[in-house]
Parts: C-alpha cells; sequence; structure tokens
C-alpha cells in the first residue's frame, strides 16, 4: 500500500501511548501527541533529549527526577542511555501518571522510546519495581564520577565482540585512557583536588561520547571508550579531538595556569579476539604512548601520534 506510511503515522498521532524517536545526536525527530503533551513540548519543536530534560526539571514537571543536581544526574544517565538494544522501566511524572516506557536502539544509534501509562496497577508493586530500577543503575555507575563502571563497560566490550558473527565488516575498538602524572596532581594539590579532575575529565569526554559508544571508569585514574563498528583510524580521530579538548580545559578556576592530559591506546577487535586479549592490546598500546612522553595516542600495532608531550 503507498499510502501505508501515513496510515501508520496517523495512528501513532492519534495513539494514547507516548511515542517518540530520538536520532543518533539524541535530538527529538518525531513524537506524536500524547508524547508532546507529557513533556510540554510544541508542534514542531526539535530538542535534544537533555534540553526537554533540563527544561521540566527546572519547571518541576514532566518526568520526576529524584536528584538535587541535575547536571550530575545528567551525565550519569548519558552515560548508560542508548547503550542497550532494548530496555524496560518505570517513571512516573509530576502530574501523577506512572509510565512504563521502552527504549529501542538501532545499531546507528536512532532510538524509539514507547510509553504506555500503567497509573492503575497496584502502588506497591509500583514501589517495589522502581527501587529495583534504581539499585541496578547504582550497580552499574562510578560513584564518584556518575558515568559507567567497569562493569556495564565490560558487559558493552563482551557484547560488541559477541555481536561480531552476526555481522560484516569493522567489530569495534577499544581505547584506554590514563590521565598523565595523576600521582603528582594528588601529592601536590591534595586528593580533593584529584577527584574534582577525574569528574571534571569523566564529564568532559562524556559530553562528546557518541550514542553508539559508551565510556566509562574502568578504576584510579584510567578510563574505557568502547566503539562498536570503528576502525582504528576512525578512532584514533575520535581520540585526537578528546585529546585537543582536555588540552585547552581549566579544571580548577582558583588555578587558571593549571592543565592537566591523558594518554590512550586504542585496539581494534579482530575475530577471536577475546575481552581479555583486547584490553591486553590496548594497555600495549597505552605503555606505548606512555613511553613516547604522554598526551598521545598510540594504536596497537601502528604508531600514531598526536602531539608533543606536555610536561
Amino acid at each position: 500500500m503507498d499510502d501505508l506510511p501515513l496510515i501508520l503515522t496517523s495512528l501513532w498521532q492519534q495513539a494514547p501511548v507516548l511515542v517518540a524517536a530520538y536520532d543518533s545526536f539524541d535530538r527529538l525527530q518525531f513524537a506524536n501527541l500524547a508524547f508532546r503533551a507529557a513533556f510540554f513540548l510544541g508542534e514542531d519543536e526539535r530538542p535534544l533529549w537533555s534540553e526537554i530534560m533540563r527544561r521540566n526539571f527546572a519547571l518541576q514537571r514532566g518526568t520526576v527526577l529524584k536528584t538535587n543536581d541535575f547536571e550530575q544526574w545528567l551525565v550519569a544517565t548519558q552515560s548508560r542511555r542508548g547503550k542497550l538494544g532494548y530496555r524496560a522501566f518505570e517513571t512516573d511524572l509530576y502530574d501523577g501518571r506512572w509510565l512504563w516506557m521502552t527504549e529501542t536502539v538501532q545499531s546507528d544509534g536512532w532510538m524509539l522510546c514507547i510509553a504506555s501509562d500503567v497509573t492503575d496497577l497496584r502502588p506497591d508493586e509500583r514501589a517495589v519495581r522502581q527501587a529495583r530500577d534504581f539499585a541496578i543503575k547504582a550497580s552499574f555507575t562510578d560513584e564518584l564520577t556518575g558515568i559507567a563502571n567497569r562493569r556495564f563497560v565490560l558487559a558493552r566490550v563482551s557484547e560488541m565482540i559477541a555481536g561480531a558473527s552476526r555481522r560484516e565488516g569493522v567489530i569495534g575498538s577499544v581505547a584506554l585512557l590514563d590521565l598523565d602524572h595523576f600521582k603528582v596532581v594528588n601529592d601536590r594539590f591534595g586528593h580533593q583536588t584529584g577527584d574534582q579532575i577525574l569528574r571534571d575529565f569523566a564529564h568532559r569526554i562524556q559530553a562528546t561520547v557518541r550514542r553508539t559508544d559508551c565510556f566509562g571508569r574502568f578504576g584510579g585514574e584510567e578510563f574505557v571508550l568502547v566503539m562498536p563498528d570503528t576502525d582504528g583510524e576512525q578512532a584514533a580521530e575520535i581520540l585526537g579531538r578528546m585529546l585537543c579538548l582536555i588540552r585547552d580545559t581549566r579544571p580548577i578556576p582558583e588555578q587558571p595556569e593549571f592543565i592537566y592530559s591523558f594518554s590512550a591506546g586504542i585496539a581494534v577487535a579482530e575475530n577471536g579476539d577475546t575481552a581479555a586479549r583486547l584490553f591486553d592490546k590496548a594497555d600495549g598500546a597505552l605503555y606505548a604512548a606512555k613511553l613516547a612522553g604522554r598526551d598521545c595516542i598510540r594504536l596497537h600495532g601502528q604508531g600514531l601520534t598526536d602531539a608533543p608531550a606536555i610536561g
């Protein structure tokens, strides 16, 4: 039927369920009338998801967010949002409604969101399920920085490798990122400032990460970036932009002369690789970057340098 797309669009628009589609940059590209009414969106608005949430949080409408620090909540949520092919959860609105929300994500980063009103379900059961959802989120979140933790990132690496047999082409890349001379920072400025630097780094890098990628803290001053369907050259470009971003950062307002940097090692996944093997390769490349003077990138099996070291 030639008019099937128009019929489907009309059905979606009139449906009582909330329907929305976001592109790979997390910008709203379609929302039916029910979704726009629930989140106070104009007929032609195409905002980023973060803009929708920030605006409604400030006006205490839309989704109820149990946080006093919206920006910290946003970083934590974006580090996990869209990283799974499918997830379902419950959320409540300021108007008293409870929604059962599902997110389906394509390999190119586009996301379909569908929500149904489940307000009539037993309140005690809803509370139990929501408490479970909060506990799951906490188990996947790094407590200091708010981004994804080691457990969540390792799961994404395993998924990337496992999916290699189901598709052709590049499997993906993994990068280990390590802050340079971090012990000196702790010794000179104290651990509180060191924690401030870790949070600054995590938040700045997370803000640049693609929907399809996953960024998390592995422990200490070491971080991991998982990049499915990304070859070594593309990964090096991505990390190069991140190097430039951090070089221009002044994370301590009281000491504008203070700068910091990081080194990175990239490994490209190959058929037969395990997660352990992939991390071994990335760790070897990171070691090479440190030997090269830091503040640079190395790709396993190939020398890629970005710029002279700082400090």
